[in-house]
């Protein structure tokens, strides 16, 4: 799967950005993914590949468990969709999926690390692998 994580603005959080690297680097075993900062909502529509399954990810979305973000993701791949785009961003734009992480407001440092980790937590739930709750 080639997952690529999109937002506005930029994680200037050097903990954060170390967090999101190693979920990075762990998740190199179970997929590509790549975080894609952008400076506003044209640069991220013209980087965005229309063959990819949109996930836009906001307060307004749906929250979602683990256990449920992991089954969107397997059922996407079962099905023959490889490419993935999570957008974090509360702008109008067209999705297939909407996802909330949390209804509480957040930095962005903040909500690309949980959300990093909750797609690695996913792919360790598909994969039968222990985790901590």
């Amino acid at each position: 799967m080639n997952i690529k994580v999109y937002a506005i603005g930029m994680v200037k959080d050097k903990n954060q950005l170390e967090a999101i690297k190693e979920y990075d680097k762990r998740l190199g075993r179970y997929c590509k993914i790549e975080m894609i900062l952008v400076k506003n909502k044209e640069v991220l529509l013209k980087k965005l590949s229309n063959k990819s399954y949109v996930i836009k990810v906001s307060t307004q979305g749906e929250l979602f468990t683990s256990e449920g973000l992991a089954e969107k993701v397997k059922t996407l791949g079962v099905t023959g969709t490889s490419d993935m785009a999570f957008i974090y961003s509360e702008e109008h734009l067209e999705w297939d999926d909407h996802l909330a992480l949390s209804k509480m407001d957040m930095s962005l440092g903040m909500a690309m690390t949980i959300l990093f980790e909750q797609i690695y937590r996913g792919y360790r739930i598909i994969h039968n692998q222990a985790y901590h709750k």
